[in-house]
């Protein structure tokens, strides 16, 4: 994989902070060594920070040895994130998501055998999934949309600095999207923008267009500024609500649209052309 080296040297140390003693590569652990009583798969951590919560569990899916052992030298050294396992193909996955109930499942795209894409589709139809945060360069935008569509939370550069990568892991973790304002544009305008001259991208923007024809001004309102890349708090200083408000609207398109995640409600509003 490109990049390997950028992701496999050491963590800023201002970043994620020294290894704890005996942290070791991930899985050196018994299996499922992480805190009892963490939850099912998908359910989400239950708060992560150093305050006795549990840690956000990850597993990081790579076919590059060195850049596995790169993310997990950045992660494990920090205090509320837990590597639980890695393994090394798309077809791993599920068998180690059963094992180990991650929170967060870090995913290259290109593997030999199931490569990521259809690794993450066909994880994030199965009930309660972890979320999963995609590992990527620019030149696979067209990939990474079909990622984000199949249910995706964000996806990362391979030449992600290691803060970066720790804070990504834990937007995801919380139900925030990891999409950079930057990528997000280049990614739409590449892949949908030239599709709206077509019958297929008329069509797309028609059914987009149809679905959120059923919401109200206020959700509306949230649905594009979702569109917009905005955090939840971003959209409480501009819609004037509360973070818990704008929460609760977030939950309420996600049930409306029949969606996974706040990045699905984003593709859907730039499909509408809406932003």
């Amino acid at each position: 994989m490109a990049a390997v080296a950028r992701v496999s040297g050491p963590a800023d140390p201002g970043a994620a902070g020294p290894a704890p003693a005996g942290s070791g590569p991930a899985g050196s652990g018994p299996a499922g060594s992480g805190p009892a009583g963490s939850g099912p798969a998908g359910s989400g951590p239950a708060g992560f920070g150093t305050g006795g919560r549990d840690p956000v569990r990850v597993l990081i899916v790579d076919d590059d040895a060195l850049v596995r052992a790169g993310l997990a030298m950045i992660l494990g050294g920090v205090p509320d994130l837990t590597v639980v396992a890695e393994v090394a193909d798309g077809d791993e996955v599920l068998s180690a998501v059963a094992a180990h109930r991650p929170d967060v499942v870090l995913m290259d795209i290109r593997m030999p055998r199931v490569d990521g894409l259809t690794a993450t589709e066909t994880l994030r139809a199965r009930p309660h999934p972890p979320e999963v945060l995609v590992l990527t360069t620019f030149d696979a935008d067209d990939q990474v949309l079909r990622a984000l569509r199949a249910g995706a939370g964000g996806f990362l550069l391979k030449d992600t600095p290691p803060a970066e990568i720790v804070r990504a892991v834990h937007r995801v973790a919380a139900g925030e999207a990891t999409l950079s304002p930057t990528v997000t544009r280049r990614l739409i305008a590449r892949v949908t923008g030239p599709a709206t001259t077509d019958r297929s991208g008329d069509a797309r923007q028609d059914r987009a267009r149809r679905r959120l024809a059923g919401l109200s001004e206020r959700e509306r309102e949230v649905a594009v500024a979702l569109g917009q890349g905005r955090t939840n708090a971003e959209i409480s200083a501009e819609l004037f609500m509360s973070v818990a408000t704008v929460k609760a609207y977030v939950s309420r398109l996600l049930t409306k649209l029949e969606l996974n995640n706040r990045v699905q409600v984003a593709l859907l509003v730039h499909d509408a052309d809406l932003v």
